[in-house]
């Protein structure tokens, strides 16, 4: 009997031992970054303008973070154009709606590409963000920075916009339309955002009857983001075409309002295959760019064209 305890124990030892190792390992990998510096490089278009904005923009970029005493948040992080620090002009802002449990400081590269397109660019470290409160939070927080702060005054305040992927999306919508705060935002985009059925039952219920401003809306046609199955009765994917219809509908006719799915693209793949296009709609809603626009308007508008995509529906202003 001593013998057998003797041996469990030796057992139990290298069980803790394991299970020591493995959440020091899981600890490590969850702070590991979800995308690498250069991350664009691995997207190719024959499309010209889809390619043109696949990459960095003009500007150089610098960052700052806020310490924030919520641990839910925990830091709020900014990039912007190396140049505001010496401008006296003011910059459009995106503010980014974080995916489940991807934080900003895991996908950091994707902000500063953005930011390098002329934008200042906000997110924060809060790994639940569905109900859109850590964005309002953050937010409010930017736009009342003290004067000794890098951002006093130059925040465009007429040209703001929001984005969000997954999760991300629903909390990006009900940023837009469940608080006060959400009437600045003038634009919006999101990516395979978790349909309203799963939204609801995930408690991120969003109503998007009550978006008013241009809104750029994507999935995957993969079966991650589409399962083929009915979305109210059984698990339809995060972002099921049925579903992109329907709130393209519920939306009025008086508002801008897109609708396009990437060609065999599962949800993970979206934040990569949907960049390009997703910088170009906010350089099109938030700098007035002529050139951005062409993806979105007239009969010869290159989303309708471009073979990575398919089922577009275009509403224009």
């Amino acid at each position: 009997m001593k013998k057998f305890f003797k041996i469990s124990g030796s057992i139990l030892t290298v069980l803790l031992v394991v299970f020591s190792i493995l959440c020091v390992k899981s600890y490590f990998e969850s702070k590991k970054p979800v995308i690498s510096e250069g991350y664009y490089k691995d997207f190719k278009s024959s499309a010209e303008l889809e390619s043109k904005y696949s990459v960095p923009g003009p500007y150089e970029i610098s960052s700052y973070i806020f310490d924030i005493d919520d641990k839910s948040i925990d830091k709020i992080r900014v990039w912007y154009p190396s140049e505001l620090e010496s401008e006296s002009k003011k910059y459009p802002m995106i503010m980014v709606v974080n995916a489940s449990n991807v934080q900003a400081y895991k996908y950091e590269p994707f902000f500063a590409k953005l930011a390098s397109w002329g934008f200042i660019v906000v997110g924060n470290d809060a790994g639940q963000t569905g109900t859109g409160e850590s964005s309002t939070f953050t937010l409010d927080y930017v736009l009342n920075v003290g004067a000794d702060n890098i951002l006093y005054e130059k925040v465009d305040e007429d040209n703001v916009g929001i984005l969000g992927y997954s999760q991300g999306g629903a909390g990006a919508i009900r940023a837009v339309t469940e608080f006060q705060n959400g009437s600045i935002y003038k634009a919006i985009f999101t990516g395979s955002a978790a349909y309203p059925y799963l939204a609801k039952n995930m408690g991120w219920e969003y109503d998007s009857a009550r978006i008013s401003i241009p809104y750029f809306m994507t999935a995957g046609t993969g079966k991650s983001d589409d399962s083929g199955k009915n979305p109210e009765t059984e698990f339809g994917g995060v972002c099921p075409f049925s579903t992109l219809l329907d709130i393209y509908n519920s939306i009025s006719n008086d508002t801008e309002k897109v609708i396009a799915r990437v060609v065999e693209a599962e949800h993970e793949d979206m934040l990569l295959r949907t960049d390009a296009y997703m910088t170009a709609w906010f350089l099109y809603q938030l700098q007035n760019d002529n050139e951005a626009a062409k993806i979105f308007v007239g009969s010869n508008a290159e989303l309708l064209q471009n073979d990575n995509w398919q089922d577009v529906m275009i509403k224009e202003r």
